[in-house]
């Protein structure tokens, strides 16, 4: 098979998988077109094969007749694409010569936090996400640490979505660097899945320099699963009807949804491999875990029950801000506390919400932490009106001396319409939705952080 080709083949024994570390370099703020990458499928008998301006995006409900679903019966037309070490590959473009190196994203090791992104080199000592900065720094030494920068990330992420919406209307952003795509359909306007899957995948990479790897499959589960085993830089595309093949090899822990205790419940029955886990019948794993045990003994089998809805409300939308050192900084904590509600009050724009119930969490130094909510006459989307609520149950929450970890501000009770003029005068309330409408215009060319209301300017507040 020649390079640069994605095979197909008509065989129902065969499966396809991608070569990890045959996609070619590209040179940061080049533009290349995905000839010039080369990608490689190995043809594996099926038993020992590693089978491998934006639209509204979409999301994932619980099936009603989810015990009715059948894998084998759909095609492989999910797509989950995963972005190699993200925020590392984001630092990296600005960041070239630090390429092949270990490096860390999250902090300076002598600072309290956790590592947010580690690249593969650092991996390789046991660097991992969500761990502590000073624990990294003793695993990796010659580690290089780089502080975050989430609104660039932020930026990143919005460009690989609007190249995600070109190849199908059904695509749900799962976090900042993954996302899920549903190829059923597109077929007369793209091709085959594993075709479109290789084409998205190069494009991605030859228009942002950013690496990213797929899963294709008939299920979301499988997707994720598949494209966890591409990385880095790979495609492994799973047929439908394969899935248990598939699966089998992996450790019981690679399934979604089985975290440290479930694992250790299931080696204690003896089982470490998904393999062992499919020889249980439902009925016992039932007898074992519970209503988990149903869930067990499907996902064992490449089966989920989840189905794409399009233009889903949100349930909430929230930012939160730990502070490097613990403050009692009434000018810091108001800052920040004005810089949150004008995050969240611009997501609550851009998503055409208006929010009635918002949320103020405090924890404190010790880690107590207490939540206070004030639900609004009528809905808004204006920061002022979010701060002022913000600052009324921060008063009632902090009485001024106790030290603060972190403070948070969520949004909730959404609704497409508003009735701000019962909370303010017609002429005031124009003139704050004007204002709103021109900075959410400014960030959106500038960046966030370029434009600052008179709350948060007072003494600069820490960055997510």
């Amino acid at each position: 098979m020649a390079p640069g080709h994605v095979g197909r083949s008509n065989r129902q024994n065969t499966g396809f998988a991608c070569d990890r570390t045959n996609w070619e370099s590209i040179e940061p703020g080049k533009s290349n077109s995905p000839k010039s990458y080369k990608l490689k499928l190995r043809i594996l008998p099926r038993p020992s094969a590693i089978l491998g301006a934006m639209p509204r995006l979409a999301h994932f409900r619980a099936k009603h007749d989810a015990h009715a679903v059948n894998a084998a019966e759909a095609s492989a037309a999910i797509l989950h694409v995963d972005m190699d070490a993200f925020f590392v590959s984001v630092e990296l473009l600005a960041r070239p010569e630090l390429k092949g190196k270990p490096v860390v994203v999250g902090g300076q090791p002598d600072q309290r936090g956790v590592v947010t992104s580690a690249s593969y080199e650092a991996r390789r000592f046991g660097v991992h996400s969500a761990m502590p900065l000073r624990t990294a720094r003793k695993l990796c030494p010659q580690a290089i640490f780089l502080d975050g920068h989430h609104e660039l990330y932020g930026q990143w992420s919005d460009r690989v979505a609007a190249i995600l919406a070109k190849y199908s209307p059904i695509v749900e952003m799962a976090s900042i660097d993954e996302a899920y795509l549903d190829l059923a359909g597109t077929e007369r306007l793209h091709g085959p899945p594993l075709s479109v899957a290789n084409k998205l995948l190069c494009e991605i990479t030859s228009t942002t320099s950013l690496p990213c790897s797929g899963g294709l499959g008939a299920s979301r589960l499988v997707a994720k699963v598949a494209s966890d085993q591409a990385k880095p830089r790979g495609l492994v595309w799973v047929p439908a009807g394969s899935e248990p093949a598939f699966l089998a090899p992996l450790a019981a822990r690679r399934i979604p949804g089985i975290g440290k205790v479930t694992d250790s419940a299931l080696k204690a029955f003896g089982v470490e491999t998904i393999a062992q886990l499919q020889v249980f019948s439902q009925e016992r794993l039932e007898e074992l875990f519970g209503r988990w045990g149903t869930a067990l003994y499907r996902k064992a089998r490449g089966i989920d029950s989840y189905e794409f809805f399009v233009d889903a409300e949100a349930k909430s939308l929230s930012h939160n801000q730990t502070f490097g050192t613990d403050t009692n900084d009434p000018e810091k904590l108001h800052a920040t506390l004005s810089y949150l509600c004008q995050k969240v009050g611009k997501r609550t724009r851009d998503a055409g919400l208006h929010a009635r119930t918002i949320t103020l969490t405090v924890r404190f130094a010790n880690f107590d932490t207490i939540t206070r909510s004030h639900t609004l006459a009528e809905p808004s989307d204006l920061d002022s009106v979010f701060l002022k609520t913000v600052l009324d149950l921060f008063a009632q929450a902090w009485r001024g001396k106790a030290l603060l970890r972190l403070v948070g501000v969520a949004l909730t009770g959404f609704s497409a319409g508003s009735g701000q003029l019962d909370l303010l005068d017609p002429g005031r309330r124009d003139k704050l939705e004007r204002l709103a409408r021109t900075t959410d215009r400014l960030r959106d060319k500038f960046g966030f952080s370029k434009l600052q209301l008179g709350g948060s300017l007072s003494k600069r507040p820490e960055r997510e």
